[in-house]
C-alpha cells in the first residue's frame, strides 16, 4: 500500500496557519492536481502555536507529518523539540523559515537542524506546502512504486533551501498539471507507461553521497537528474560535486537528460563537456529555462490547439484554460479535436475520467451544429471545475452574483499578500463580533472585493508575448505602452463586464503581488493603483476604462521602481506574480468630488514614541479624504490612539497651523480618462481644504483660527480659516475612531503574530438615518524583526558616535560601510529639492554599479511626495543606501513621517532611517563630515570615501541609533573639537 499523508500538525502563528489553510486550499490544489494521478483523500492541516502544544498533541493522534515555521514561539529550545523525535523517531518534520539571510540560521546548533528532516524558504508561493507534502509522500513510496509499478524518478540535488523552496513547486506543477506534453501519436513507450501507471518520484538530494546513493538504488527508473555544481561531498562544499556526479552518471546511461545548474556562468563549459544541459542560477529567467527543461526534454506539454493543417494556433496548460480556449477556436480547429478525440485523450491522461468520457466525436443526430455542441462542451468543463470551488473566497459568475459577498475572484491563482491580509482581516472580524457590539454606531466592514488572481497575470503576460520585457530597461512609458495595447481574452473580458454591470460606484484598482505586504520582503507602494470613477451610463467605456487600470497595474511589475527593489533583495522580475484587488471606493459624493471623511494609517509600534508614550502603544496617522496624503507623507495628522489627546503637531498655535494639513486628495467625477498611462493620480485632484468649506467632512474635521485673538477653536461656525485638527474625533468623540483602532491593531497584531499596520478609512454620518461606517482597506506586518538579537548601545558607543539618534528605525549592526553622500547644509535651498533629488540618483548608480553601500546624510522629509517637506527620492534614487539620516535645517519645517510606503519599504529592507533632532540632544558632526577629503562633489551634495569601514548601531527597543567614527584618530579629533567649542 501507498503511503499517504493525510494529517498534517502546522507548528505556526495564527496568521501562518490561516495563510496555508485558506490560500493554499491545500485540499482543492490536491484534488485539482492530484486526483488524476490516483491521490485522493487530501491531507488535513491540524494547528498549534507552540512546540509544547505539538508535544501534547502527539499524545492523542498520529500525524503523518509535522511542519514548524521559524516563527514559533518556543522554537529555540531544543529539548522540547528532542522529546518530539523521541516520542515519533519516524515522523517527518520539516523546519519553515521565512527568510534564511534576514532570520538566519545561526541560532541553531547543528544537533538542532539534525532533528529536522528537511528545510524550506517559506516564499508566499502556496505551490510550496504542496511541494513539500509531495516531496514527503515521494520519499515514502518511491521503493515500492519503482518496483512494482516501474514508475519513474527525477533527482534533484541542491543543497540551498532557497533554491529547492523555489523550484520543487516548479517541478510538481509540470508532474502533475502537464502530465502530456505531446499528443498520443509523439509518446514512446516509456512515456505510455508512465501515463497508465502513475506520475513520475522526484526525490531530493543535499550532498554527493546521498545523491549517487539514489542514483544507484533507482538507476533503472531515473528518467532525469537535475543538479546544482557546487554541494557537500564527504562533509565539504566541493565546486565540482555537480559535475562528477553527472559524468558518472552519463558514462552509465547516457540516455538520461541532465541538468546542470550554477551561479557561475563559465561553469557551462563544464556542463558542454559532460554532456549536459545548463542553466545559470542567477539568469533572470531562470524559472523559465528549468521549465523550458520539463517541457523540451523530460517529454510534458501543454494541449495544443491546431489547425487540421497542423498549424498551432493556441495552448492550454490545465483544464481552464482548456476551456477558456475552446470557446474562441475557429470552427475547423475545434471540429478537428473533437473528431481525433485529442480532448478526451489529454483529459484521460490526468484522469479526469468522468469529464474525459463526455468528451466524445461530434454526431449530427446529438446537437443541431458544432456550436450548440461546442457550447455544451465548455458547459460541461465549466460545472466540473465549479464542483471544486470551495471557501468564501468565491468565484464570480454575473450569472449567480450574490451582492451580500464580501469576496469575489477571478481565476485560480494566487490572491497576492494585499488580498490575503485582506482576506485573513475578514476572518478576524467574523472570530471578534464583539467589535460591531462595542461599537453599534458604526459599520466596521471591509469593502466589496473583487481579486483578479495571478492566474489571469500569468495568462495575460504570456498570450500578448510581454515576458521578455523582465530583461529590459526600457523606461516605464513605452512598458506601459506595450501593456496598454495587450488584450484580454474573451472569458476575463466578459467577467469584467459582468463585474460592472453590478457595481456603478467608484473603484480602486491595486496591486495584490505574491511578495507584497510579506513578512520580511514586503513591495508596498511600489506597484501603481488607480481609482476610477466608474460613474458612466456607457458600459463599454466603464469596462475600457478598467480593463487599462488592470493593465497599468500589470505594467507596473516591470517599471524601473519594482525591478531596482528586487535587485536589492536578489529576487528576478520573473519570480513576481501579482493579482489585482479591485474595490469599491469607500465615501460620498459632494458636488463633482468623491472622497471619504477620513483616511489613514495605524500600526501597532510606534517607533517615535513622545510625551510618556510607549513603543507599543501604537500610532496612527489620519488626513482628510484619500489616503494618498498619508501614504506619500505629506502633512498628516499623527496620534496615539491610546493618547488621542497627546499632538505633537500640535504643542502651539503656530504648530498646528504650520503642520495641519491644507490640501487634500478627491475623486473627480466628471470627465475621466479613459487612455490611463504611469500616472496613477490622472483621475484625482488635489484640493485646498479651503476650497471646500461648505462640505460636510471639511465641516466636520475642522476647527476655525481667528487671527485677530490668534487662538483656534473647535467650531466651523465662527468667522475664520478653517484649520484641519479633527478635533471633534479625537477631543469630543463625535465618531469612536481611537477605540476601534485600538481593539483592531490588537486582534491584528495577535492574529499575525508581529507588528503590524492598517490601512483603513471612514464615512461619517451627518444625519440620524444612517451610521458612520469605518472600512478596513488592508493589513501588512510591519516588517520590524524584533526577533533578532538585541542590539546594545554602550555610554562609550555615544561618546564615539559623530551621530546619534534618538529616533532611530531597525535594529542592527554593520561594520562595513565606507561611503558617505550627505547635502551640504550651506547649499541646501527647499525650493530645489527635485534637483537634489536628481543628484542624489546619479551617484546612486555609481555607487550601486560598484557594489558599495553608503550613507545618506539630508535635511526634511527623505522620499516625501511634498518637495517643500524634504528631498522626493525614489526608491531608484537610492537602491543602495545603507541608511538614511534625516537632519534638520532653519529653512525647512517637517514633522517625521512614517505611514508612508517610503517608510514602510525602509523597515521590510532592513534599511535604517534615523532623525537627528538636536532639540531631542540628538547631534551631527558636520565640523568632521565637511573635513573630508572629497570624493565626488555636485552643486548640493558631497560624497566621501573613507579608507576604513565606519560603523552603525540601531536598538530597535528604544528607538536608539548611532554613527561611529572609523577610527581613533578621528575620535579624538572628535573630542578635540568638542573642547575647543566649550574652551
Amino acid at each position: 500500500m501507498s503511503n499517504k499523508i493525510h494529517e498534517v500538525l502546522l507548528v505556526s502563528t495564527p496568521y501562518d496557519a490561516w495563510i496555508m489553510e485558506e490560500d493554499c486550499r491545500l485540499s482543492e490544489a490536491i484534488n485539482n492536481e492530484y486526483k488524476g494521478l490516483h491521490l485522493s483523500n487530501p491531507p488535513r492541516l491540524n494547528w498549534v502555536s507552540s512546540i509544547k502544544a505539538a508535544l501534547a498533541a502527539l499524545k492523542g493522534k498520529d500525524y503523518d507529518l509535522m511542519i514548524i515555521m521559524q516563527r514559533t514561539a518556543d522554537l529555540h529550545t531544543p529539548a522540547i523539540v528532542q522529546k518530539i523525535r523521541e516520542k515519533s523517531p519516524n515522523l517527518p518534520i520539516i523546519f519553515l523559515e521565512h527568510h534564511p539571510e534576514i532570520e538566519g540560521m545561526d541560532n541553531f546548533s547543528n544537533a538542532s537542524l539534525a532533528l529536522y528532516n528537511h528545510k524550506f524558504t517559506w516564499n508566499g508561493d502556496s505551490n510550496l506546502l504542496l511541494a513539500m507534502i509531495k516531496s514527503v509522500e515521494d520519499s515514502q513510496n518511491v521503493a515500492h512504486d519503482t518496483q512494482f509499478a516501474g514508475v519513474r524518478v527525477i533527482i534533484f540535488v541542491e543543497s540551498s533551501s532557497r533554491y529547492r523552496s523555489a523550484l520543487l513547486p516548479l517541478f510538481y506543477r509540470e508532474l502533475v498539471i502537464q502530465t502530456r506534453a505531446v499528443m498520443e501519436e509523439g509518446l514512446n513507450e516509456e512515456h505510455r507507461l508512465l501515463m497508465m501507471r502513475a506520475r513520475p518520484k522526484i526525490l531530493v538530494a543535499e550532498t554527493y553521497e546521498a545523491a549517487m546513493a539514489l542514483y544507484r538504488k533507482y538507476r533503472p527508473y531515473v528518467l532525469g537528474i537535475i543538479s546544482d555544481v557546487c554541494f557537500p561531498r564527504l562533509k565539504r562544499y566541493d565546486e565540482n560535486a555537480g559535475v562528477d556526479l553527472l559524468k558518472t552518471i552519463k558514462k552509465e546511461r547516457f540516455d538520461i537528460p541532465l541538468l546542470l545548474m550554477s551561479s557561475d556562468i563559465h561553469d557551462a563549459r563544464k556542463a558542454q563537456r559532460i554532456p549536459a544541459l545548463f542553466v545559470d542560477k542567477n539568469s533572470p529567467t531562470l524559472l523559465s529555462e528549468v521549465k523550458s527543461f520539463f517541457l523540451n526534454h523530460l517529454g510534458f506539454g501543454d494541449f495544443v490547439f491546431r489547425t487540421p493543417a497542423g498549424e498551432e494556433i493556441a495552448r492550454a496548460s490545465n483544464v481552464k484554460m482548456l476551456e477558456y480556449n475552446m470557446q474562441s477556436i475557429p470552427d475547423d480547429s475545434f471540429a478537428y479535436h473533437c473528431n481525433n478525440n485529442d480532448f478526451s485523450r489529454w483529459l484521460f491522461a490526468r484522469s479526469e475520467l468522468e469529464l474525459a468520457s463526455r468528451m466524445r466525436p461530434v454526431k449530427d443526430d446529438e446537437f443541431s451544429n458544432l456550436e450548440s455542441f461546442r457550447r455544451f462542451l465548455v458547459s460541461v468543463i465549466h460545472q466540473r471545475r465549479m464542483e471544486r470551488q470551495k471557501g468564501v473566497i468565491v468565484d464570480f459568475d454575473p450569472r449567480t452574483f450574490d451582492e451580500d459577498t464580501e469576496f469575489f475572484k477571478i481565476g485560480n491563482g494566487s490572491l497576492g499578500g494585499k488580498a490575503r491580509g485582506i482576506s485573513f482581516l475578514s476572518a478576524l472580524l467574523r472570530r471578534h463580533p464583539y467589535l460591531q457590539t462595542k461599537f453599534p454606531e458604526v459599520d466596521i466592514f471591509i469593502p466589496q472585493t473583487m481579486v483578479v488572481t495571478s492566474e489571469v497575470f500569468e495568462t495575460f503576460v504570456e498570450s500578448n508575448g510581454l515576458q521578455e520585457l523582465a530583461n529590459t530597461d526600457l523606461p516605464d512609458e513605452d512598458i506601459a505602452a506595450k501593456f496598454l495595447k495587450a488584450q484580454f481574452s474573451g472569458p476575463i473580458k466578459e467577467q469584467l463586464a459582468g463585474f460592472l454591470s453590478n457595481f456603478s460606484s467608484p473603484l480602486v484598482v491595486r496591486s495584490s503581488s505574491l511578495l507584497e505586504d510579506a513578512h520580511y520582503q514586503a513591495y508596498a507602494g511600489l506597484y501603481k493603483t488607480y481609482i476610477l470613477p466608474n460613474d458612466q451610463a456607457d458600459l463599454t467605456f466603464r469596462l475600457q476604462q478598467l480593463m487599462n487600470a488592470i493593465k497599468m497595474v500589470f505594467a507596473s511589475t516591470y517599471f524601473q521602481g519594482p525591478k531596482s527593489f528586487s535587485r536589492r533583495l536578489g529576487h528576478r522580475t520573473e519570480e513576481e506574480k501579482i493579482a489585482v484587488i479591485i474595490q469599491k471606493l469607500v465615501g460620498g459624493r459632494y458636488n463633482n468630488y468623491f472622497y471619504p471623511a477620513l483616511s489613514g494609517v495605524a500600526q501597532s509600534h510606534n517607533y517615535y514614541p513622545y510625551a510618556g508614550m510607549k513603543p507599543d502603544e501604537g500610532i496612527a496617522t489620519i488626513a482628510l479624504g484619500l489616503g494618498k496624503t498619508v501614504m506619500d507623507g505629506e502633512k498628516a495628522l499623527r496620534f496615539a490612539p491610546q493618547q488621542p489627546e497627546l499632538l505633537s503637531q500640535g504643542s502651539s498655535i503656530n504648530d498646528t497651523l504650520n503642520n495641519a494639513q491644507r490640501f487634500f486628495y478627491a475623486l473627480k467625477l466628471s470627465d475621466p480618462v479613459t487612455e490611463l498611462g504611469v500616472n496613477d493620480n490622472i483621475n484625482l485632484v488635489k484640493r485646498e481644504v479651503t476650497d471646500a468649506e461648505d462640505e460636510e467632512p471639511v465641516g466636520a474635521l475642522t476647527s476655525s483660527y481667528i487671527p485677530d485673538d490668534h487662538t483656534i477653536r473647535d467650531s466651523n461656525v465662527l468667522p475664520g480659516y478653517r484649520v484641519v485638527t479633527f478635533a471633534r474625533i479625537l477631543k469630543y468623540g463625535m465618531f469612536p475612531l481611537a477605540g476601534i483602532l485600538n481593539d483592531l491593531l490588537r486582534i491584528a497584531q495577535e492574529g499575525m503574530g508581529c507588528p503590524i499596520e492598517l490601512e483603513f478609512c471612514a464615512d461619517l454620518s451627518f444625519d440620524q438615518k444612517t451610521r458612520s461606517r469605518f472600512a478596513i482597506l488592508q493589513l501588512r506586518p510591519m516588517s520590524a524583526r524584533e526577533e533578532m538579537a538585541a542590539v546594545n548601545i554602550s555610554a562609550e558607543d555615544l561618546a564615539d558616535a559623530f551621530c546619534t539618534s534618538s529616533q532611530a528605525l531597525g535594529n542592527r549592526i554593520d561594520n562595513t560601510i565606507r561611503d558617505i553622500v550627505f547635502v551640504k547644509p550651506a547649499a541646501f535651498d527647499p525650493g530645489r529639492t527635485q534637483e537634489i533629488a536628481g543628484q542624489v540618483g546619479v551617484l546612486n548608480r555609481a555607487l550601486v554599479k560598484q557594489g558599495r553601500r553608503y550613507f545618506l546624510i539630508g535635511p526634511g522629509r527623505w522620499g516625501s511626495a511634498d518637495r517643500w517637506l524634504g528631498i522626493p527620492v525614489t526608491w531608484a534614487d537610492v537602491s543602495g543606501v545603507a541608511a538614511i539620516i534625516e537632519t534638520t535645517h532653519h529653512k525647512l519645517n517637517a514633522e517625521t513621517s512614517q505611514g508612508s510606503h517610503f517608510f514602510h519599504n525602509i523597515i521590510s529592507l532592513g534599511i535604517n532611517y534615523l532623525t537627528v533632532n538636536s532639540q531631542q540632544g540628538d547631534r551631527i558632526d558636520w565640523d568632521w563630515l565637511t573635513s573630508l577629503p572629497i570624493k565626488e562633489e555636485t552643486p548640493f551634495l558631497i560624497h566621501v570615501s573613507l579608507p576604513s569601514a565606519m560603523s552603525i548601531k540601531v536598538d530597535g527597543r528604544n528607538s536608539q541609533g548611532v554613527l561611529l567614527y572609523n577610527d581613533r584618530s578621528c575620535r579624538r579629533s572628535h573630542q578635540q573639537s568638542k573642547k575647543n567649542y566649550h574652551d
